[in-house]
């Protein structure tokens, strides 16, 4: 899974061929299906419309084509905009790949994130994760409410430090990808109060003795804030201060395994690198 590099257009020539306006029309007199969903991405296409990424309560991940949506005057406003929580009305046919979206309604928005340069880039990361874990036209309901009460809680605080390493936390646990924390994955030794570490070529952790060069620490807090992640609701849990070092610890070693699974780098993690 991968951010679209390109779309290729097959065109019929000759008499046969329909043009976009015809295409809509037909569309049109099919059942639309209505979704409650989040958008996850959208990308410039031709001159006026627009790519959508979203993820569906129902469908799972989804692409699909927002006609007009790069007009000054559209129908869809700020509907679009990444994490928004929105009800969306599209037609699908078994011969295309992507959707036609024919509406979209804003049920949450949430523009103090969007608006805020550190907030939008843990959103990105979000979105970017999400795009890389799931499956097309997969349901995955659990990782729509944890989408869901993360992009809340960014707005919420203001800070997405907490968020972010709840999320990929969860993100790897719902892919199944967490190791042990508790014992060293080459030799199974017990880490105890002592720091193990990761990588993003690694899938598990490692204890002082098997590292190799280059991986990264996590103490004992961090792991220890992992447990509490599996027991608590993220909104449950206060962003105190000391926690904040153990968060980002987690949250780093939680995306290296996603990259490791995912099999590449995370574009959106070299720019939340750069802001801490």
């Amino acid at each position: 899974m991968c951010y679209l590099s390109e779309l290729c257009v097959c065109v019929r020539f000759g008499p046969s061929r329909r043009s976009s306006t015809q295409r809509r029309r037909a569309d049109s007199q099919m059942p639309a299906r209505e979704m409650e969903a989040i958008i996850l991405k959208t990308f410039p296409l031709g001159e006026a419309d627009r790519l959508v990424s979203f993820l569906g309560r129902a469908s799972g991940r989804v692409r699909g084509v927002a006609a007009g949506a790069r007009r000054v005057k559209n129908r869809y406003g700020s509907t679009l905009e990444i994490l928004s929580h929105v009800q969306i009305w599209y037609v699908e046919k078994e011969t295309r790949d992507l959707v036609r979206i024919q509406q979209c309604e804003l049920l949450e928005s949430f523009h103090k994130a969007q608006s805020d340069y550190q907030l939008s880039t843990g959103m990105a990361v979000v979105s970017e994760t999400t795009e890389l874990v799931l499956p097309e036209h997969e349901a995955a309901e659990p990782m729509f409410r944890l989408i869901l009460l993360v992009a809340r809680e960014i707005e919420r605080t203001g800070n997405c430090a907490l968020p972010l390493s709840y999320f990929a936390f969860w993100a790897v646990r719902l892919g199944g990808w967490l190791p042990r924390f508790d014992r060293c994955s080459s030799c199974a030794s017990e880490f105890g109060e002592r720091a193990a570490f990761h990588a993003s070529w690694e899938p598990g952790l490692l204890c002082e003795k098997c590292r190799r060069q280059g991986m990264r620490p996590i103490h004992l807090g961090a792991r220890a804030l992992a447990e509490r992640f599996a027991g608590e609701r993220l909104d449950r849990i206060e962003a105190e201060a000391g926690l904040l070092p153990a968060a980002r610890e987690l949250r780093e070693a939680a995306l290296d395994w996603i990259e490791h699974h995912g099999d590449r780098r995370l574009n959106t993690r070299t720019l939340l690198e750069a802001d801490s």
